[in-house]
């Protein structure tokens, strides 16, 4: 029942065809069964989810259940749980239990979704593949070899696996969408603001949004309706009334312009990938839409821009991790100063502690006007880049990475070849634009391929419409790894 959609689900809770119990106790199952192999979960709370459970199917009779209510649920451990570990993928929050819910994780539970446990991540969500966790990297299902994509990999690959239907990640800078792309499943990143940052621990704060993972983008846009709305908590949550994502699903795409990016069609995408993304294009035309050229001029300095701004955010944000008031202190140490400077070089991974000391120097004074200010202001030029191109279009369409998934291990020793990876992705956060990525096809050793599809600001709607039109039409997000 697990491998169903949301909507088939639901009517078979209604129905009591299947109970919310039976549910969870077969999302436990797969855990149990496929967890050793692809690492895709922290914590997993049996206890809480059966609690869970029993408490949906009692709404269930009641008449009292929404489209949510009693569907397994796994949240990416960047978000806080109470009463449950919340470890960020790090040893410094390894014992770390949260005394309050995330405002998404309040949500979801008032929605009687059942939380079966916390997904793996990259340490502090940096990372591209997954293999910054403390815990372990966490393996793609569909070769176990190979990395999930990060920093949200292992709520991508709980749903790819059959764990979970749907589960909760984080994106600053494809986090949502890369791991989506490499493990063959739907993923959504809304427009910067729209779901509120309270509880969910802060990598770099103007860029950071929460996200859904589902198998379709109908499914996207159930998860995603319940997790937007205005929380006073988080300054940068907007105030705006809230539509259901899903209302516009049955929209024909007939007269919908795609643009496509110059920059994005250029060197760098591998041919594997080229050639699924240019046979899903060519489904997209027989769906009735047409497509553009449009240019994003100044999207190369992406990377760069966002690994300035990024790590500066960054170094601010982990500067309260010093071993004093939580988080793993040190066990010996002659002073405060040692304390701190032990705490933290034991507590943090290293891809953390460059992150954090590339952040500190460009903040640093004189090179804070050279580095940091000058990545602002491409930023801007980012966002004005998508305003002009999107003028022409109604989205924007490209690779979501340039290559499928690659081995683990394959680019630890080189960090720049790995934020390489991030270069269709980065940009849409800089610009805090909504971006989707759902599967297109298969590429080299038959590993997924990703499409990204990007809009503007609060079309987070129209994004999950194109993808549920392609998706009628083709059987890529129905198709489920064997490990």
């Amino acid at each position: 029942m697990i491998d169903s959609s949301l909507k088939d689900i639901a009517a078979a809770l209604r129905a009591k065809t299947v109970s919310a119990v039976e549910l969870a106790t077969e999302s436990l199952a797969r855990i149990e069964a496929g967890n050793p192999r692809i690492n895709a979960f922290v914590t997993v709370d049996r206890d809480g989810a059966l609690a869970a459970a029993r408490a949906a199917d009692t709404r269930i009779a009641a008449g009292d259940a929404g489209p949510l209510t009693g569907i397994p649920l796994a949240h990416k451990d960047v978000f806080c749980t109470e009463g449950v570990l919340t470890t960020c993928g790090s040893k410094m929050l390894a014992n770390f239990v949260s005394p309050y819910d995330a405002h998404v994780v309040s949500l979801l539970k008032n929605a009687g979704a059942v939380m079966v446990g916390k997904t793996n991540m990259d340490e502090f969500a940096m990372g591209s593949s997954n293999e910054s966790s403390h815990f372990g990297p966490t393996r793609n299902p569909w070769n176990t070899t190979k990395v999930p994509g990060g920093s949200s990999g292992g709520s991508a690959a709980a749903v790819a696996a059959r764990m979970v239907p749907i589960a909760t990640g984080s994106d600053t800078g494809g986090s949502v969408r890369q791991p989506a792309s490499l493990c063959g499943i739907t993923g959504i990143k809304p427009t910067y603001g729209t779901v509120s940052r309270f509880g969910m621990i802060a990598y770099a704060s103007s860029l950071d949004q929460g996200g859904a993972f589902a198998r379709t983008a109908e499914d996207c846009a159930q998860l995603l309706s319940a997790m937007t709305g205005h929380d006073p908590r988080d300054s940068t949550s907007l105030e705006r009334s809230y539509d259901h994502y899903g209302a516009d699903l049955a929209r024909p795409l007939a007269g919908l312009r795609i643009g496509l990016p110059k920059e994005f069609f250029a060197e760098g995408m591998s041919d594997d990938v080229r050639l699924a993304v240019e046979a899903a294009l060519a489904e997209y035309r027989k769906l009735g839409a047409t497509t553009v050229e449009v240019s994003l001029p100044n999207a190369r300095l992406a990377i760069p821009a966002y690994y300035v701004i990024a790590p500066a955010e960054a170094s601010s944000n982990l500067s309260r991790f010093d071993g004093v008031r939580y988080g793993h202190r040190a066990a010996e140490y002659t002073d405060l100063n040692d304390m701190y400077c032990k705490s933290r070089s034991q507590g943090f991974g290293a891809e953390v502690q460059r992150r954090i000391l590339v952040g500190t120097y460009v903040l640093s004074h004189g090179y804070y006007d050279a580095y940091y200010i000058k990545a602002q202001k491409l930023r801007r030029l980012i966002a004005q880049d998508f305003a002009a191109a999107l003028e022409q279009c109604d989205v924007i369409a490209g690779p979501t990475n340039p290559t499928v998934a690659y081995g683990i291990g394959e680019k630890s020793s080189d960090p720049v070849q790995m934020y390489l990876g991030d270069i269709y992705t980065v940009a849409v956060n800089l610009a805090g634009l909504p971006g989707l990525s759902h599967p297109a096809g298969f590429g080299k050793d038959g590993l997924p391929v990703g499409l990204q599809l990007i809009g503007n600001y609060f079309t987070e709607a129209r994004l999950l419409n194109t993808a549920h039109q392609f998706q009628q039409a083709t059987d890529w997000h129905s198709r489920a790894p064997v490990f």
